[in-house]
């Protein structure tokens, strides 16, 4: 499950790079401000999950089971929350109304919040010192 987690974490991260030089050059001419301002909101939390799940990879201070939770969790959350701010950001683009999606955003917040609530959880009970 580790390299599962750290081999997400890479191409999250790597996606995350490639979104964001896209939204700084190749987006600015094609919607609005406010849409580049939260295409890059998108990108930021994916980036911050992405080296969540290279941390939580790389240490042994968490139980398996609970990595398996925060893997989950943090995909989904970046799909959701992340994919739908994509969508949304780049609705004047694309045939689709991603306006239709949104509720799914907040969803996705939600992953992500309980991913770092049950990283904590986990480390409070672990016997690290």
């Amino acid at each position: 499950m580790n390299k599962t987690i750290l081999i997400t974490g890479s191409i999250l991260g790597l996606l995350g790079i490639v979104l964001g030089a896209f939204a700084a050059h190749g987006l600015e001419k094609l919607i609005d401000e406010n849409a580049i301002e939260s295409f890059k909101t998108g990108v930021r939390y994916q980036m911050y999950h992405a080296f969540l799940l290279l941390i939580i990879g790389g240490t042994g201070f968490v139980k398996e089971k609970i990595k398996k939770s925060i893997f989950y969790l943090v995909l989904g959350g970046i799909i959701f929350f992340s994919g739908s701010i994509y969508g949304l950001a780049t609705n004047t683009l694309t045939g689709f109304d991603f306006k239709i999606i949104a509720m799914v955003t907040p969803i996705g917040g939600l992953f992500l919040i309980s991913a770092w609530l049950i990283m904590l959880i986990g480390i409070i009970k672990s016997n690290i010192d």
